[in-house]
């Protein structure tokens, strides 16, 4: 008896490729990312977007970002991967949290100036702190949309 899924899904010839799978993964991000930023648009008094194709293009902008910001962190911390004592594992922390903390500021900045005023955040620290929420909620929708899938093979 055929399952469901071999109804439902055209055939697929071999496994799929690194770039294949690297695609998936940018695409359901950009996908989960303009959900996210799309609830906290229309339910936020603090995250504004004028628009559905800006909030499109933003997403786009974000995922590029985020994981840029992931590349960059996990290739200066390898830096610190045969290091040991205390002193290091404070500074493998530092660094780490300098990275993801800082990069909200770079990312706020990189949204204001390519879409001005059609994306914004609002609140303390000229909306650092919404942004880091929303990121936040991106990565972890991601997560968890990763982890179901990872749970049905």
């Amino acid at each position: 008896m055929a399952s469901l899924a071999q109804h439902l899904l055209p055939p697929q010839p071999a496994a799929p490729s690194d770039r294949q799978r690297l695609f998936l993964l940018v695409f359901t991000g950009i996908l989960i990312d303009l959900v996210v930023l799309g609830l906290f648009a229309e339910y936020s008094d603090h995250v504004y977007v004028d628009s559905f194709t800006t909030a499109l293009f933003a997403s786009i902008v974000l995922q590029l970002l985020i994981k840029l910001t992931i590349v960059a962190e996990h290739r200066i911390l390898a830096r610190f991967k045969d290091k040991s004592g205390a002193g290091w594992k404070i500074a493998k922390f530092l660094v780490a949290w300098l990275i993801l903390f800082g990069s909200k500021f770079v990312i706020l900045e990189v949204l204001s100036v390519i879409f001005a005023r059609d994306v914004h955040f609002e609140g303390v620290m000229h909306g650092v702190l919404w942004l880091v929420i929303v990121v936040a909620s991106m990565v972890t929708a991601e997560e968890l949309a990763a982890r179901l899938y990872r749970s049905l093979a």
